[in-house]
């Protein structure tokens, strides 16, 4: 079987969350014997650096990148205002990047071109003109419930009625693209039942994000200290959105509470106005060499999300790693857990000191939670299989002409 994967940006550098979603997909099909090829968007947040990827990772992927620039454009940010196109999406179209595609696709047959996220949609008419392949779109999460809670969350009247305004043209733009793939890979159970209330008629297989389990070697600490720590990309709305909001309403209640404890905010792109805060026993790292090690040297991990959409990669790397977890509900949105049995969930100030209290009582309930929380990922995020079932996703789309429409497969 070939594969063509499309991507909104490289999967090397492996710095944040949906380069190591894309990575997991492009390993587990090589892994799988798929003759995959990749072709990236190369943007100024994510360039793409050679010199950083395997030579055995470019001998079999062949991967290939076009630059664009998808940095904020006033004039095309106005403009889509009026002709209510979806500038979150457009601006990642390029002439360059199309004309490069088609003459892959005009090169070369694939039985399957693999989108990376609603990004890449926008390719779809000339993939249509010069392939007969299959169309499926890894949907990383629906984008316009992210600007729409972003929305929600907002103070400020005007910033709220132009978010507003960007998850309605997305969720217009979603609605359209829907039915043109032939087959949608959800990360999570919800996003899939929110793609059929959406209006789509098409195949999907639930794929939720998979790691090689055997590169996470959780290093189990037998004297835990109350510390916590948080972990994300720092360019990110969401987690600018939710970390503010943890300082400032959560965190002094915490550290009134317990005195003692720390906590250590690490990620790359640290806006600078977390640096000249000064709030007690918060230590803010930056970017860190070695996510794996970071996690590992922590207790306690801190998920503050208020907005946002899919699945957070962060979660099931800590899970992995053996890490108890405090979460929001949002944050831990679409993944399988049980609270306070593989992770505990906190809205408000009370929850978390309850959350608190727990390990507190017994500094070994953290090592307890953070064990049952590692079996969940061995369970349930494990990438060979989650890979397995992705390629009879492919399989059952190319043996059937007219494939069940609407049919959600776990």
């Amino acid at each position: 079987m070939r594969v063509l994967q499309l991507c909104h940006k490289s999967p090397y550098p492996a710095k944040d969350g949906g380069c190591l979603a894309i990575l997991n997909i492009s390993q587990g099909l090589l892994n799988a014997g798929i003759d995959l090829k990749i072709l990236a968007i190369e943007t100024h947040k994510h360039p793409f650096i050679k010199k950083l990827i395997p030579k055995d990772f470019i001998e079999k992927t062949k991967i290939e990148s076009v630059f664009v620039d998808t940095s904020l454009n006033i004039v095309d940010a106005f403009s889509s205002l009026i002709t209510q196109d979806s500038y979150n999406v457009s601006r990642f179209f390029s002439a360059d990047f199309d004309f490069k595609l088609q003459e892959e696709l005009e090169n070369n047959e694939y039985d399957i071109v693999h989108l990376e996220s609603l990004f890449m949609t926008p390719y779809l008419s000339s993939i249509r003109a010069h392939s007969n392949a299959r169309i499926v779109l890894r949907s990383h999460n629906l984008e316009f419930i992210i600007w729409k809670r972003l929305a929600r969350q907002s103070g400020n009247v005007a910033k709220r009625a132009y978010l507003n305004l960007l998850a309605h043209q997305l969720k217009n733009y979603e609605l359209d693209i829907l039915n043109q793939v032939d087959g949608i890979a959800a990360i999570s159970r919800r996003d899939a039942i929110d793609f059929e209330k959406l209006g789509s008629k098409k195949p999907k297989l639930i794929i939720p994000f998979g790691i090689n389990l055997d590169v996470y070697t959780p290093v189990i600490n037998e004297n835990p200290q109350l510390n916590f720590f948080h972990l994300g990309s720092m360019d990110w709305t969401p987690n600018i959105e939710g970390l503010n909001w943890f300082l400032d309403e959560i965190w002094p209640e915490i550290n009134k509470a317990f005195p003692k404890s720390h906590f250590y905010l690490a990620g790359r792109d640290m806006p600078e106005d977390f640096y000249k805060r000064k709030s007690p026993n918060v230590h803010i790292v930056g970017e860190v060499e070695d996510a794996k090690n970071f996690i590992n040297s922590n207790s306690i991990m801190i998920v503050p999300l208020l907005s946002g959409g899919g699945i957070r990669v962060k979660i099931i790397e800590g899970m992995a790693l053996g890490k108890a977890i405090i979460s929001t509900a949002v944050g831990a949105e679409g993944l399988h857990y049980k609270n306070k049995k593989n992770i505990w969930i906190a809205n408000k100030v009370d929850d978390f000191i309850k959350a608190i209290n727990y390990f507190n009582e017994d500094l070994q309930n953290i090592n307890k939670m953070g064990l049952s929380a590692r079996a969940l990922a061995e369970s349930d995020y494990n990438e060979k299989r989650i890979i397995e079932m992705l390629i009879s996703f492919y399989e059952e789309l190319l043996s059937s002409p007219i494939f069940n429409p609407g049919k959600i497969t776990a």
